[in-house]
């Protein structure tokens, strides 16, 4: 009876384990293409509402300093949560062409699969070498990671 109570959490352990690994893997999407966007955060006094993004319903009440922790993002792409579960969150965005990265924070949705930056605070700072701006998007990884 015994090595049948430890084969049995054995089996429950591991499937524990393989969820929390197909969890984590969601979480991240390589090779995915990021356009620009023009939030202007800066210019638009960090305000949600004045951007119209749709995160705006949940995190416009932040404090500034939140709100200008990170640069800005917009999110639809292929591996992660969607809609209002993604409001708020970080991602990793690293420039695969180049291997420049940076964190930013998701306050829009977008329709382009992937990810649509804000231009000063995210993706000029990893088109380290112009030419994501000369095609109209990069191709990068991202990941998401705590704020």
């Amino acid at each position: 009876m015994a090595a049948m109570i430890a084969g049995a959490r054995a089996l429950a352990v591991a499937a524990l384990l393989c969820a929390a690994v197909a969890a984590a893997a969601a979480q991240q999407a390589s090779n995915v293409r990021a356009t620009y966007h023009l939030y202007n955060p800066a210019e638009n006094g960090w305000d949600l509402n004045r951007v119209g993004a749709y995160c705006a319903t949940w995190d416009a009440g932040k404090p500034l300093s939140w709100r200008q922790q990170y640069g800005w993002t917009a999110f639809c792409g292929p591996a992660g949560p969607r809609g209002q579960a993604a409001c708020g969150q970080c991602i990793r965005v690293t420039n695969r062409g180049t291997g420049a990265s940076i964190t930013a924070r998701i306050v829009d949705q977008c329709s382009n699969g992937g990810l649509d930056l804000d231009f000063e605070t995210v993706f000029k700072k990893i088109d380290t070498n112009g030419l994501g701006y000369q095609m109209g998007h990069l191709n990068v990884d991202y990941q998401f990671v705590g704020c």
